[in-house]
């Protein structure tokens, strides 16, 4: 079993690889520190399972967890921290994988040994239900197996097109799974639904203006585009950038 160990501190990744090399049939195949090195090192190594902190500085340990998810054929994650009362109860209740800081080696080999019944995404699910979850910084796009973030402040806009998202930022477009009703959900009130298959950064909106047909068009700061506004949201477009409440 091919293991990454993921976590900002030194000591808690030295303990966890001393367990490990006291497991039969586990191999350390890399560490990381922090989320870009863990994905990184994620897609290129390739590891059956993940051993993953969930409190760290920049991308969470469950935002990791998202972000592997979208690989091809992604590893186990097990999440490795110390929780409150309430995330442990709600993720026994769900039989995935964690473990309690300090981690010991009978619980880390169970936890092993179960491995491979738990998606990544699973785990995502049941971290959001016990409330563990903050909203994204970065979004991910994946590129073969290469996992790209992209910054939430750079993003302009999201266009939906049949199944997958476009994502328009500052290094370009990418395309992510997603939906974008969920994205809508997460993001707001920065991002504002402009059309059924559209949101867009409320800062990047430059302007907003009425055709000679009556079509609203919104314009978008720095990039240059211009997007529809469909009827149903255009009311609600304006009276949010003239700052009025409902």
């Amino acid at each position: 079993m091919r293991l990454l160990i993921v976590d900002d501190e030194a000591p808690a990744r030295e303990r966890l690889r001393r367990l490990l090399d006291e497991i039969e049939d586990c191999e350390v195949v890399g560490e990381a520190d922090n989320g870009e090195v863990a994905l990184a090192t994620c897609g290129e190594l390739r590891p059956d399972v993940v051993l993953l902190d969930v409190r760290m500085p920049g991308l969470s340990g469950i935002q990791i967890a998202r972000h592997i998810d979208s690989l091809e054929d992604p590893p186990a994650v097990i999440f490795t921290t110390a929780y409150d009362q309430y995330a442990v109860e709600a993720f026994e209740t769900e039989a995935v994988g964690y473990l309690l800081k300090p981690v010991r080696k009978e619980k880390l080999a169970h936890a092993l040994r179960h491995a491979a019944r738990i998606s990544p995404n699973r785990l995502v699910k049941v971290a959001e239900t016990a409330r563990l979850e903050h909203r994204r910084e970065q979004i991910c796009a994946r590129l073969g197996e290469t996992l790209k973030l992209i910054p939430l402040p750079d993003i302009y806009y999201f266009v939906a097109d049949q199944k997958y998202v476009t994502v328009r930022h500052k290094g370009g477009e990418s395309l992510i799974d997603e939906s974008l009703k969920s994205l809508a959900e997460e993001f707001a009130p920065d991002f504002l639904r402009i059309h059924r298959n559209a949101l867009i950064a409320e800062k990047y909106i430059s302007a907003v203006e009425r055709t000679d047909s009556g079509q609203y068009v919104v314009r978008v700061r720095e990039c240059g585009d211009v997007l529809e506004v469909s009827r149903r949201h255009a009311s609600e477009l304006l009276r949010r950038i003239r700052g009025e409440s409902h």
